[in-house]
C-alpha cells in the first residue's frame, strides 16, 4: 500500500479555525488526531472516487476492496494497464455497474495515452486542474474536488456539489433546517483559507469513519 501523507498545514489550519468559526471551535477537539490522508497515488484516487460515486462510505469501502483485490491482489493500489486487461464481465462480478466500468476504462486510456498532464499538476491552480479531469467521462467536478483534497491535499477546496457538506452544514449551523448553495458558500467563506480542512471536520460530525483516497 502507498505511504500515507497528511497535510503540512493541517495543525495551522486548526489553529486558524478555531479561532474564526464557533462550530469548528467545537468539532475539531471531537476528532483529536485525526487527520486527512493521501495516498500518493493519481490514479488510484480517481479510480476510487469513481467507484464510490453515489455510495455512503462504507458501501464505497466495500466496493473498492473488490476492485483492488480483483486488480492488484488488494494493495490498495492499481495501474491503468490493469484496468485495460481485465475483461469488463470480471469487473462486473466485482460489483461495479457497466457504466463505471466504462469509465474506470476511459480513465486508464487517459493515463496511458499521456493526456493528462499528471506531472504538471502541482504547479497548476484548482480550476485548471478542474478543467482537465471533468473532460474525462465519469469525473464531475465533484469527483475533482475530492481529487484536489484527497490526492493533492489542496488546502482551501469547498466542494458544494457533495451532498454531506451540505448535510453538514445544515446540521450545524442551520439546525437541520435546508441549506441552499449560496448560504453553505458564505459559511464556507468564514473558512478561507482552509475550507478543504473545515470540510474534512464537517463530513467526520455525520460520519466518524474517515475516508481515505
Amino acid at each position: 500500500m502507498a505511504r500515507s501523507v497528511t497535510p503540512e498545514y493541517w495543525d495551522e489550519a486548526c489553529r486558524h479555525l478555531v479561532k474564526r468559526d464557533r462550530v469548528m471551535r467545537k468539532l475539531i477537539p471531537q476528532f483529536g488526531e485525526g487527520r486527512l490522508q493521501s495516498r500518493g497515488d493519481a490514479f488510484t484516487t480517481l479510480a476510487r472516487s469513481i467507484v464510490g460515486q453515489q455510495s455512503s462510505v462504507k458501501a464505497a469501502q466495500s466496493s473498492w476492496e473488490r476492485v483492488a483485490a480483483l486488480l492488484d491482489g488488494g494493495s490498495q493500489r492499481i495501474q491503468p494497464a490493469a484496468v485495460l486487461a481485465i475483461e469488463a464481465a470480471q469487473m462486473r462480478e466485482a460489483g461495479l455497474s457497466a457504466r463505471k466500468i466504462d469509465y474506470l476504462v476511459d480513465l486508464a486510456q487517459h493515463f496511458e495515452a499521456g493526456s493528462v498532464h499528471v506531472r504538471q499538476w502541482q504547479q497548476m491552480d484548482d480550476e485548471a486542474i478542474v478543467d482537465e479531469l471533468v473532460a474525462i467521462r465519469g469525473i464531475s467536478r465533484w469527483t475533482a474536488e475530492m481529487f484536489l483534497i484527497f490526492h493533492l491535499i489542496r488546502p482551501n477546496v469547498l466542494p458544494l456539489d457533495d451532498p454531506g457538506l451540505i448535510k453538514g452544514i445544515s446540521h450545524n449551523y442551520f439546525s437541520g433546517e435546508p441549506v441552499s448553495r449560496a448560504e453553505a458558500r458564505e459559511v464556507g467563506d468564514a473558512w478561507v483559507p482552509f475550507r478543504s480542512v473545515a470540510t474534512w471536520y464537517i463530513w467526520r460530525s455525520l460520519d466518524p469513519l474517515a475516508v481515505a483516497y
